[in-house]
Order: structure tokens, then sequence, then C-alpha cells
């Protein structure tokens, strides 16, 4: 048995969100072909997910090496692809399964039995809760399963009768089951956006206890009704909310937010905060060049903001957005990390994430 290296990757199966297979496609070959491989999509619409094949039949071991998974956009997951089945039998779907896993040679440190996020594919959820103890049992008697510091296997079904085997390395990969972080809406919260500021944080900050914490500063723009002002009074953040529109009572009763009825396009704080968060509905490069000001003039440390994309040519908005802000920072002296992603509880849009980091 060997380990994640010796492992032979047919292709790259990316999970997205459904609708975006176009934006995950687009994004995959130019990715990949920064890194000199070349290679083709398959893809259906709305189907939630994007398979890409080497032209070659190489490079996807370097891919992965070189090609960090936090690099991506409208990936929620990437997957190395070892084999697929078709046409599987539903008296015994185990068998063939099991003979294409003994093939791969390799044991793994877990099992993720996944869909797509699709209707269609939830309708497998009764059947997968079900299919996972004989597969696990079957995987661990046949010592592949519970092996620490080894890829994790992914088993993921196009439908009742079609799976594809494949791989991650548990460090250049999404966490979560389906690449999907699972958060209930706070009690209390104005809204379920909420829920996009609290998985950002769990996407993009790296050490959150020192991060996040309490006593801090932030500045909301485009606070209203307080979905994200939320998130940082739950961490017990000094918070500026500001926009024309009211305000959750209960959040000004915090003792810890102060609501001012101004444009956040024209507001500049009287001194530095730590955190700048920003949900404002606006064209996403006027946005991205707000942020860019803010860090460039010392206003804030971290942003997190996000960005609602164009119906058409989403792809080349986020890269014309990132290539703004890199063109505005230019001249600052200081080192900063920038990045973006499609989070799960994000529809039309993006989130971006950047802090300086020289201070």
């Amino acid at each position: 048995m060997t380990a994640t290296p010796e492992l032979n990757p047919l292709g790259l199966l990316l999970y997205c969100r459904p609708g975006f297979e176009k934006e995950c496609s687009a994004e995959i070959i130019h990715q990949a072909g920064l890194g000199g491989v070349h290679g083709y999509v398959s893809a259906a619409e709305n189907s939630g997910f994007v398979r890409f094949f080497p032209q070659k039949g190489g490079g996807l071991k370097e891919l992965q090496r070189n090609l960090r998974f936090s690099d991506l956009i409208f990936a929620r997951q990437w997957v190395f692809i070892l084999g697929w089945l078709e046409n599987l039998p539903a008296e015994d779907r185990l068998t063939p399964l099991m003979a294409l896993i003994q093939g791969c040679q390799s044991r793994f440190s877990e099992l993720l039995l996944e869909t797509a996020d699709t209707n269609d594919a939830k309708a497998l959820s009764v059947f997968l809760r079900k299919f996972a103890v004989p597969l696990r049992l079957a995987l661990e008697r046949e010592q592949l399963l519970g092996y620490g510091y080894q890829p994790r296997l992914h088993v993921f079904f196009l439908s009742a009768t079609s799976v594809c085997v494949g791989y991650t390395d548990p460090n250049n990969a999404s966490p979560w089951l389906m690449g999907i972080p699972r958060l209930k809406l706070p009690r209390g919260a104005p809204s379920r956006s909420t829920l996009k500021l609290d998985e950002a944080f769990q996407v993009f900050v790296h050490q959150p206890d020192f991060a996040l914490r309490p006593a801090m500063t932030a500045v909301d723009l485009g606070a209203a009704p307080g979905g994200w002002t939320f998130q940082l009074v739950k961490r017990h953040i000094r918070t500026i909310a500001v926009d024309n529109g009211p305000l959750d009572p209960a959040l000004l009763e915090s003792g810890i937010v102060e609501h001012l009825r101004v444009d956040g396009f024209r507001y500049r704080p009287a001194k530095p905060v730590d955190w700048l968060v920003c949900d404002m509905v606006e064209q996403p490069a006027r946005i991205a060049a707000l942020v860019a000001e803010w860090l460039g003039h010392g206003w804030c440390r971290q942003a997190i903001f996000n960005l609602k994309l164009p119906m058409k040519k989403r792809y080349e908005s986020v890269l014309e957005c990132r290539a703004l802000m890199e063109a505005r920072l230019a001249r600052c002296e200081f080192h900063y990390r920038l990045e973006f992603r499609q989070l799960y509880h994000d529809r039309a849009e993006i989130t971006g994430y950047i802090v300086r980091l020289d201070t």
C-alpha cells in the first residue's frame, strides 16, 4: 500500500454552485494553464460539478503540488479522480465499487460519501446514509481506511447508478463534506446574510482567536438590518454600523454598536479600525476600489467584502476586480494577502478577503 504521491489521477472533479459550471470551468482551465497543464472540461448546466481532463494525460500531480485549492474561487472542493463506474447494478453496488477502490493500491484516512448540491442529487441522501455503513465496514475489513496522514477517499455519486472515486490531500482541499460548512442561523440574527460573514470567517481567517479578539474595532458598510454587525457583536468587537436604513434595535442595546446614517462610500473612520466588512449592493469594481482605498490608507487592517457579479463574464469580472485592487495597492509599502471565494451562502456574488501582513 502506498500514499498520495503514488496515486495516478485520471482527471479532476470540482464541486461548484449549480449554475456556475461555466465560471468553474473557465477558472480551472485558466489556473491549470498557468501551471503548464492544458486540458478540457466536461460540464452540464446546473449539474453542480465540473470534470477537467489534461490533454496529454499527465500533469495532475504537478497541478496538485503547485496550485493551492484556496486560490480557486468557484470550486467548493476539488477531487483527483481515480476512476468511475457507470451502470452500477442496484442489487450490488458494493462489489464493483470495492474492486475499483482496491485497485487504487492506497490506504485512506477517511471516507467522504458525497453528491452534487442539486435537488436531484439530494434525493440520493437516504440511499447514501444506508450505503455508508456497509462501504465503511468493507473498507475497514480490507484495511483500507482509518490511517492518518493519508489521502481522503471521496466517493461521489452522480446518480444511483453512476459513481466517481477520487482523493484529496487534507492539507490542500476543503475540510468539509461536499465543501459545505454546516451552519445554523443563530437565534436573534436580523437576517440570513449573517451566515455569509460567519462562513467567511471560517474560510479565510487562519487564526480566529487572534484575528477576532474582543474589544477589537470594526466598521460595517451597508450594515442594515445588521446581519454582519451581528457576527461582530457576537465576538464582542466594537462596531460602527454605517447605513441610511434602520438597524436591529437589539444590536444597539449591546452597548458596543454605533449606528451612523451616512453614505458608505463617503464615510471615513476617525481613527484606524481592525476590521472593515462590506456587503453593499453596488458595481463590483466600485466595491473593490473602495476596499483597496481603505487598506491602502491604513483605515483598516483587514477586510471581508462581497462583490455582486454581473449576469455575464463573471470570472472575467473577478479578475478585473483583483487587478484593480492590486494596481491601487502597488505603491503601498506593505505586503498583503488577497483571496476570493464563492461561499456556500453566497448567491450571484463572491466574497473577498484582504489582510495586511506586516502589522
